[in-house]
């Protein structure tokens, strides 16, 4: 799997930030319906088993700050390891273990250094507390060879801007699983994706 390659063309990458475990099951299960194939899962394992069980997504274990909770993200089913912060030991973990490290970074230093340091993608976070899509673009300018996910706060109207300036896809949790209907999410899910050049 290129997960570069497959970030492009799904362009929207699914969060999922919620402790109750059969919540965010349902929201998870959802966002499935809804037609997105990569979720982050900041939730506990218990989710990550239940989702993993379904073929047609990929799962990344958010909030992983140490190798040992990468471990236990990848036996509980995940395909992907995700962290808010840069961490040299999960990048070398990840090789170790023939998986993918999404690192958190805010500055562009933090960019540059995950980069350098072979991390294929970096999760700009929060990128609407950093300055939204003007930030994006301004960080990229000067390194177009950085492959961006900003995730954090983003609107559903957003998501294109982003797009636009570069970003290879968008993370998305919060305005997609604050409609407490199921339905109308799936609903919202799709016609946002169906939107999306």
């Amino acid at each position: 799997m290129n997960l570069l390659e497959f970030l492009k063309q799904e362009k929207v990458y699914g969060i999922v930030r919620e402790d109750n475990i059969s919540k965010a099951i349902d929201i998870a299960q959802s966002y499935i319906q809804g037609g997105l194939k990569i979720i982050e899962l900041n939730c506990p394992l218990d989710v990550t088993k239940e989702i993993s069980r379904n073929f047609n997504v990929l799962i990344s274990q958010g909030g992983i700050i140490t190798s040992s909770q990468a471990h236990d993200a990848l036996n509980a089913g995940a395909h992907i390891i995700s962290s808010p912060i840069f961490n040299q030991n999960l990048v070398h973990f990840a090789s170790c273990h023939s998986t993918y490290f999404l690192p958190s970074v805010t500055t562009p230093n933090e960019a540059y250094n995950a980069w350098k340091s072979r991390s294929l993608i970096v999760k700009i976070y929060p990128a609407a507390v950093m300055g939204g899509v003007r930030y994006v673009k301004e960080l990229i300018k000067p390194m177009p060879f950085l492959n961006v996910l900003p995730c954090g706060f983003v609107k559903l109207n957003e998501i294109q801007e982003y797009l636009d300036v570069g970003a290879v896809a968008v993370g998305v949790g919060r305005e997609f699983y604050k409609i407490e209907n199921s339905s109308e999410m799936i609903d919202v899910i799709k016609n946002t994706i169906s939107q999306l050049r």
